[in-house]
């Protein structure tokens, strides 16, 4: 979103912007972009969220979710577990455990997980959907 409107959020902010996130690393990758677009008063909260709360200071939250890499070894292991089980009835059934264990290897070799992707389709773990013009006129109302 910040790349298909950059223009337009750069129009309308003219104070400090700080990026949060949970570890800084999605905020380092948005505040390059907005670099780039020319907004020199970016700056990352260093650490993200995570090292804000490790600094005993207050964050305010709405419900919780679970991370989903807890969601994927939920998964995971219900499979496995579910697998192995079933092979006593479904000859061949461990086949699917094995599946999973190379499917969490290969994740963690590559640093992508394809589990973690479909999980993260799914309407729970969606956030609430805003468009450009929302965030737009929240920024300029914000000034």
């Amino acid at each position: 979103m910040l790349r298909e409107h950059r223009d337009e959020i750069l129009s309308h902010v003219d104070d400090d912007v700080v990026l949060v996130c949970r570890s800084g690393q999605r905020a380092a990758q948005a505040e390059e972009t907005l670099r780039r677009a020319g907004l020199p008063n970016v700056h990352i909260l260093n650490g993200g969220i995570t090292a804000w709360q490790a600094g005993g200071f207050a964050v305010n939250r709405g419900a919780q979710k679970w991370d989903l890499e807890r969601q994927v070894r939920l998964v995971a292991g219900l499979i496995v577990a579910l697998s192995v089980l079933g092979s006593l009835v479904v000859p061949g059934a461990q086949w699917v455990a094995f599946a999973i264990g190379a499917g969490l290897t290969f994740a963690d070799v590559s640093n992508t997980c394809a589990m973690g992707m479909l999980l993260a389709r799914l309407p729970y773990n969606r956030g609430a959907k805003c468009d450009a013009q929302t965030v737009v006129s929240q920024l300029a109302s914000a000034k």
